[in-house]
């Protein structure tokens, strides 16, 4: 009797896994999940994104090495050109609440000029910021600057990003400001 419970059993597991499979697949295939930006995530969606995120993240920069100059103003001036270019558009500067291009990127950039990144201890932020400039993050419009920007360019940004939300509008103008021809 009991193998005779355990097969039953058995059948209606597989039987309620092909269901859930077969609905599953009903629901991608017929497009009933709204991909709109402007309709953000279930939270089931939500948790899962960010989960997935974080934890490949976590894993693919925990061997990172971090230089030991990141303190450097020659730094600090360098990315901070730099992210005013390619990353204040989405990323913000200090003083501004939003900008025409971030109102509509979903999920939501962060504003880096706000101090809100947790991720551990400062090296491990560290870290995690170099992976994603370098490598970006999939969907979610965070390009991979590795492609065209060396490490050394990619640690300056790095090295601005610890010191963007204790900087003044003013701060920000000055130390973001390019000499003529000096553009990467």
């Amino acid at each position: 009797m009991p193998i005779r419970k355990t097969l039953s059993c058995l059948r209606c597991l597989a039987a309620t896994a092909a269901v859930v499979l077969l609905a599953g697949a009903a629901y991608v295939y017929l497009g009933l999940y709204p991909i709109g930006a402007d309709v953000p995530h279930n939270a089931a969606t939500y948790w899962l994104l960010e989960t997935v995120r974080e934890r490949a993240v976590a894993r693919a920069a925990r061997d990172i090495s971090v230089p030991g100059d990141l303190e450097a103003s020659a730094r600090l001036l360098s990315g901070g050109a730099d992210y005013n270019d390619m990353c204040a558009g989405c990323h913000l500067r200090p003083g501004e609440n939003q900008s025409d291009f971030s109102l509509g990127l979903y999920p939501a950039p962060p504003d880096l000029t706000e101090a809100h990144d947790t991720h551990g201890d400062p090296a491990s932020r560290d870290r995690r910021r170099f992976w994603i400039i370098k490598h970006g993050i999939k969907a979610s419009g965070m390009p991979a600057w590795g492609p065209g920007h060396d490490d050394e360019r990619i640690w300056s940004m790095v090295a601005f990003l610890d010191r963007l939300p204790d900087l003044t509008p003013q701060q920000y103008q000055i130390i973001t400001a390019r000499s003529t021809g000096s553009q990467h």
